[in-house]
């Protein structure tokens, strides 16, 4: 009945007087004195009234034993953090034990792309809802960002390692029951990191749900559908990555992370068709850095549009050195997240750093996977990428083959160029089998007038076949590995002057 915790207090004092023994030795007073002021009318109304009012507070103030029930269910973020601070104290008062657990919906991202914000909330419901059938009454749940969620169980002197990892299996297996989407069922799975209260001796509330949370980043990092409890390894490990974090925010403002090029090679004429963009972190102790490395940071740490700016500026200056230099080329590639996609304001952006090195959007290709183009019309990603199209820029649908994009979405986005997989590439000259899976991409992409780009060509053999083919372009370390900027201008000029004079690698006609 009641809602404010003030209130709640009030009455709560009240029913511990009331109920109290105190009271009981007033009553005859109370009684005799009525009878004495005003009768036995008096009497009569104490011995009615006085049992009345004891029953009303007892019936208006919270039962401990209710407030305890009412802690558990799903819960606003606020009021579970103060469950879970209440679970805590509890806990260590009693002896007994508590476990705090993060479970994420694996693949979320790649199923909203797929299916849309509609098919996503749903399954996000029907996540949130088995998790909660797998807990106790008297456990308590929040959700956040829609596929995440944090469970804390009410102490208990059974509750073991043992337990915990039992408990977080029946929550796998509930959430991969399938969930029907458009009359197709959709295979999901979750993974789950833990934290006993034992292991947080003397941290708070935050601590425990951040020592749950970093067994939940080692579980992702090892797969989906994994479990992990908390550790001191565990720690050490989160530690590792925090400093990490801060040195990645670090380095783009030094500018120690920038990119690093890839020359793409033309198969009619040799030369230079462009350049793809890859960021490396040339770190001052542990050296140069892949993305593999870094990126998984970069997205946790919510840093991926600072990244992609930061790679659009050294690459855009790049472009504009080469043309001082007197060097063509004609086109870069750089790869756009989905997090910089999302940006609304990423077009008019786009154009200022443009503008601010004087090139035309014809000679920046954006690199997108092939995931982005199965979203919805309505979706900002699709509004960005059909205005980057419009504008001028090439769109790369990069590693076709591999992901899950419709001819009609090529179409709908205005794709100017696929990116083969390399691995359509690899043998594809020893292979049979991967020779025609390579010619039946190029001969797709020939009848949609596309042009068509095949990565990690690394052999003599690879790069013949793909220009016999009809590869318009070539990519790889038998072209040459990514390189600093310093470097690019001689291998140019290398690579120039070893063309001239040489016989060109025909296609097949006929």
């Amino acid at each position: 009945m009641w809602n404010h915790p003030f209130v709640d207090r009030i009455f709560e004092a009240l029913r511990n007087v009331a109920y109290g023994p105190a009271v009981l030795a007033f009553v005859p007073a109370t009684s005799l004195g009525a009878f004495w002021l005003g009768g036995e009318r008096a009497l009569v109304a104490v011995a009615l009234g006085l049992p009345l009012m004891i029953a009303g507070i007892g019936a208006m103030a919270p039962n401990p034993a209710d407030r305890k029930r009412q802690q558990g269910g799903l819960l606003p973020n606020y009021q579970f953090e103060t469950v879970l601070a209440e679970v805590l104290s509890d806990s260590r008062r009693s002896g007994e034990t508590s476990a705090c657990f993060a479970v994420i919906l694996d693949d979320y991202t790649q199923m909203l792309e797929l299916h849309g914000q509609a098919a996503a909330n749903h399954v996000a419901q029907q996540f949130c809802s088995r998790v909660m059938s797998m807990i106790r009454a008297s456990d308590s749940a929040t959700r956040i960002d829609g596929n995440k969620m944090m469970v804390v169980l009410h102490p208990a002197q059974q509750l073991d390692l043992e337990t915990c990892i039992q408990m977080s299996g029946r929550m796998q297996s509930a959430v991969e029951d399938p969930i029907m989407l458009n009359g197709t069922g959709v295979y999901l799975s979750c993974s789950i990191g833990f934290c006993l209260s034992s292991n947080v001796p003397d941290g708070t509330a935050t601590d425990w749900c951040n020592a749950a949370n970093n067994a939940l980043q080692e579980a992702q990092q090892n797969g989906p559908s994994t479990i992990r409890a908390f550790s001191s390894e565990t720690r050490r490990r989160a530690q590792v990555r925090t400093n990490l974090r801060k040195e990645f925010d670090a380095a783009l403002e030094s500018g120690e992370i920038r990119p690093w090029f890839q020359p793409q090679i033309s198969t009619d004429t040799g030369r230079v068709s462009g350049f793809e963009a890859l960021a490396r972190w040339e770190h001052p102790k542990k050296g140069v850095l892949g993305p593999n490395v870094f990126l998984p940071f970069a997205e946790q740490a919510e840093l991926m549009g600072k990244l992609g700016q930061a790679m659009r500026h050294h690459a855009f200056c790049a472009m504009r050195e080469w043309d001082r230099a007197g060097l063509t080329v004609p086109r870069i590639g750089i790869n756009f997240s989905s997090d910089e996609l999302r940006d609304p304001g990423l077009i008019d952006r786009l154009k200022w750093e443009l503008d601010q090195c004087d090139l035309t959007p014809d000679r920046l290709a954006v690199e997108v996977l092939e995931t982005v183009f199965s979203r919805g019309p309505d979706d900002v990603i699709t509004r960005n990428v059909t205005g980057l199209a419009a504008m001028g820029c090439c769109i790369d649908l990069d590693d076709f083959g591999t992901g899950h994009a419709s001819i009609a979405s090529i179409k709908r986005f205005n794709v100017s160029r696929i990116k083969i997989d390399r691995s359509f590439v690899t043998k594809a000259d020893q292979d049979p089998s991967q020779q025609q899976l390579a010619s039946a991409i190029l001969t797709m992409a020939e009848r949609l007038s596309l042009e068509t780009l095949a990565e990690g060509v690394e052999t003599p053999g690879e790069h013949a076949l793909m220009a016999q083919l009809g590869c318009d372009h070539v990519q790889g370390f038998g072209i040459g590995k990514p390189m600093p900027f310093e470097k690019t201008k001689g291998w140019i000029t290398s690579h120039r002057n070893k063309i001239d004079g040489m016989p060109k690698i025909g296609r097949q006609t006929g």
